[in-house]
């Protein structure tokens, strides 16, 4: 299994007077991520990989620090990154056991791409923030998809 997050709550960005990549979680936000933990608990994660916007890095450090695993950082996961170079990351053979953490303006296009693909992802995929989407791959392509909504820890 995969694991693809979207970051948690970083509050309303419209108010946010600093970069957008540089707003950090709020309090739910916090909650959310530690949230994670839980909701991971009982899965093997062999790496943790973010986006390097300030918000996924927050989402994924108590996670990260919970397995004693450091946190990589990879544009590819950035707001408006490529959506194919992403599916390519999801999809690779030596994915199982990651968990990446992007935004919902790269998590929508993706999954609109996967269903394209006949992933088994349902109608209307959700991808609240704080979430997760735990994915089965097998032959290169998505053989189950589980929508794991947002726990506050």
């Amino acid at each position: 299994m995969r694991y693809l997050v979207r970051h948690a709550d970083a509050g309303d960005k419209h108010q946010w007077r600093g970069p957008d990549d540089q707003r950090p979680l709020s309090d739910t936000g916090r909650r959310e991520a530690d949230g994670l933990i839980a909701l991971l608990r009982d899965v093997p994660i062999v790496r943790i990989v973010s986006s390097p916007a300030v918000r996924c890095t927050q989402t994924m450090q108590p996670l990260a620090r919970k397995r004693q695993l450091p946190l990589s950082i990879d544009a590819a996961l950035a707001a408006g990154a490529d959506v194919d170079r992403a599916i390519e990351l999801l999809l690779a053979p030596d994915a199982d056991g990651v968990v990446w953490c992007s935004h919902r303006e790269l998590i929508a296009p993706l999954m609109a791409r996967l269903q394209e693909r006949g992933a088994p992802i349902g109608d209307q995929p959700d991808w609240a923030k704080g979430s997760v989407w735990a994915i089965e791959v097998a032959d290169g392509a998505i053989t189950r998809a589980a929508y794991l909504p947002p726990s506050l820890g």
